[in-house]
């Protein structure tokens, strides 16, 4: 058997209900008005293009900074603009050359253990092959002159002393696998060192980090807006500071979660810079988050970053890093705005319940746009006309209030 759509469930449902209580639910006639709304934000200014600074590649682990040019400085080409504390990197060298010394006494005593193993393993191969010609040249054959037992002790005597020599012979193969195992793993505890000096050395050598450019000298701010600081570590390839071109600036913006709704590319907008509060700076929406995130840590508030495109950028009043403030327009002309009472979460589907000949309701699935507390914009499944229940008609009036209140239950999109 097929189970039934859940709008075609829905729908009936809506049908059933509108047939024993259609005076009971109220609705709203959906009309086209300019709908108006604003949000406000506030963040920095940005640069489009700049060039990133970051501590040397090649380390084993984070840089501590020592000294630091001053934030928003200009500064030249080839100037020292950050300094890093050596005294990591000195341990490093340290640590290597102690490690070196030791794995090159390993090595020495290894070899000399080897070379003396290997005398001794061919000392005892040469007694063994001694042995087995001294047993064969006179192992006793004639047994005339031998008693029986005389010639099988003899045998014996030989298989024993080519035992021994095969034997001294394995031994010696083994043993110089063994040995050249041993010197393989020093070699490589030697070579570890060698890196270790080699990385300290040449981080030694880049302890200093010289301007690419001629510009100003920005850092950037971590998640809780604050600046690098003198002891502060950073990872080497890790970006801490930029020298931004100031011909061309964007704002990036933070926006409550709660009013992203219905915030697009293009979205016009405009930008107020905190040192020239009397200037506006028209702006459109270059880039909205994927996902809201709190701008820090300890407080859980949702903010979307939003990135603004300005339409002229003044190098005289705007620097990077400076505050501004944003208002974003959402306005829009013959909207079909409902009131938000009238949207409703079925199966994971927005929906409203359009009112069709004889009374009954039937769900329509809707896009829905930008909003306020109270309205929102219906951008795709009604048309101006249609008449939509203001409450759920498959419900009671008073069950619909009850399932609000519980827990987890269905009810009007809060958003």
């Amino acid at each position: 058997m097929t189970r039934p759509a859940p709008l075609a469930l829905l729908a009936a449902l809506a049908l059933g209900c509108a047939r024993e209580e259609a005076p009971a639910v109220p609705v709203h006639e959906v009309t086209a008005i300019d709908f108006k709304r604003r949000i406000t934000a506030e963040g920095n200014l940005e640069a489009v293009v700049a060039t990133p600074i970051a501590p040397p590649q090649g380390g084993r682990g984070p840089m501590k900074l020592a000294w630091m040019v001053p934030d928003g400085t200009r500064v030249e080409k080839g100037q020292v603009i950050v300094r890093f504390d050596p005294t990591e990197l000195e341990q490093q060298l340290e640590r290597g050359q102690a490690d070196l010394k030791a794995a090159e006494a390993k090595l020495g005593r290894e070899r000399i253990g080897a070379r003396s193993a290997e005398a001794g393993r061919e000392a005892t191969a040469a007694l063994a092959a001694l042995e087995l010609e001294t047993t064969r040249k006179f192992q006793s054959k004639d047994t005339e002159i031998f008693s029986r037992n005389e010639i099988i002790e003899s045998q014996i005597d030989e298989r024993l002393s080519t035992a021994r020599l095969e034997h001294a012979g394995d031994a010696r193969k083994i043993e110089e696998r063994v040995s050249r195992s041993k010197i393989a793993a020093i070699q490589v505890e030697r070579r570890r060192a060698e890196l270790a000096i080699e990385q300290a050395r040449a981080g030694l050598e880049r302890l200093e980090v010289e301007s690419p450019e001629t510009g100003i000298l920005v850092y950037q701010r971590d998640w809780r807006g604050n600046l690098p600081q003198v002891g502060q570590q950073v990872w080497p390839g890790h970006t801490f500071a930029e020298i931004p071109v100031l011909d061309e600036m964007e704002a990036e913006v933070f926006v409550l979660e709660v009013d992203g709704g219905g915030l697009a590319e293009g979205t016009p907008a405009q930008v107020v810079v905190e040192a020239r509060p009397e200037v506006e700076y028209a702006a459109v929406v270059k880039k909205v988050g994927k996902l809201a995130r709190p701008r820090q840590q300890e407080v859980p508030v949702q903010y979307f970053a939003v990135t603004l495109e300005l339409e002229r950028t003044d190098p005289e009043a705007m620097k990077p890093g400076q505050r501004v403030r944003a208002t974003l327009i959402l306005d829009k002309e013959d909207a079909l705005v409902i009131p938000r009472q009238a949207v409703f979460d079925a199966d994971g589907q927005t929906v409203v319940y359009r009112q069709v000949d004889g009374g009954a309701f039937e769900p329509v699935e809707v896009t829905l746009g930008a909003g306020t507390p109270g309205r929102v914009v219906v951008e795709q499944g009604l048309e101006p006309g249609d008449r939509i229940a203001l409450r759920d008609p498959t419900r009671r009036a008073g069950q619909q209030e009850e399932e609000q209140k519980e827990p987890g239950a269905g009810g009007p999109v809060g958003r």
